[in-house]
């Protein structure tokens, strides 16, 4: 397994290393033990989810608030996404910048998204299965979102604007320079 931080301290792409022959593959999806080596994060994850959308759909930017935090281990099972996380967090040399990687059934990449960062990602293939574990349970009224068109992100998100479907709640989610 290769763990590579990215330029938002704390968030790592994983890469599994993949045994494959006649009958199929195998790899080691998450293994506590090396992610904590090679990280140095202790983590525990608590709740996992998965979501299975066609093209064009976008999902994000969510991040749940203050001690409902949820760090997320992503990847894509069938498909293909471009994952995105936005470092939220005021104290950080890169808040307001994000991350962006395409996750897919084919290179099995995961992203690490730590705690005080939204995450989103565009669905870039029909009949995509996407899962993550969380290491923090999900609370509705600790919700908090950005507007995944943001100007000052400037994300392309590798569809085009009349491609993107969204949610109604994603629809009215504030600009990064108007969260509290």
């Amino acid at each position: 397994m290769k763990i590579e931080e990215t330029y938002l301290k704390g968030c790592f792409i994983i890469e599994p290393k993949v045994f494959g022959d006649h009958r199929g593959y195998f790899f080691e999806s998450f293994n506590e033990h090396k992610f904590k080596q090679e990280t140095n994060i202790d983590i525990r994850f608590v709740q996992d989810n998965q979501a299975f959308s066609n093209r064009g759909v976008l999902r994000g930017l969510h991040f749940q608030k203050a001690e409902f935090a949820q760090a997320k281990l992503v990847r894509v099972i069938k498909g293909r996404v471009l994952d995105v996380a936005v470092d939220l967090r005021p104290e950080s040399d890169t808040y307001g910048k994000y991350f962006s990687i395409v996750l897919s059934e084919e290179n099995k990449k995961q992203l690490f998204v730590p705690r005080g960062f939204a995450h989103g990602y565009s669905v870039l293939e029909d009949e995509t299965i996407f899962t993550y574990k969380c290491d923090n349970f999900y609370h509705p009224e600790a919700e908090g979102g950005v507007m995944y068109n943001d100007a000052d992100l400037g994300i392309d998100w590798m569809l085009n604007d009349d491609e993107i479907q969204l949610s109604e709640k994603d629809t009215v989610l504030p600009l990064l320079k108007d969260l509290k």
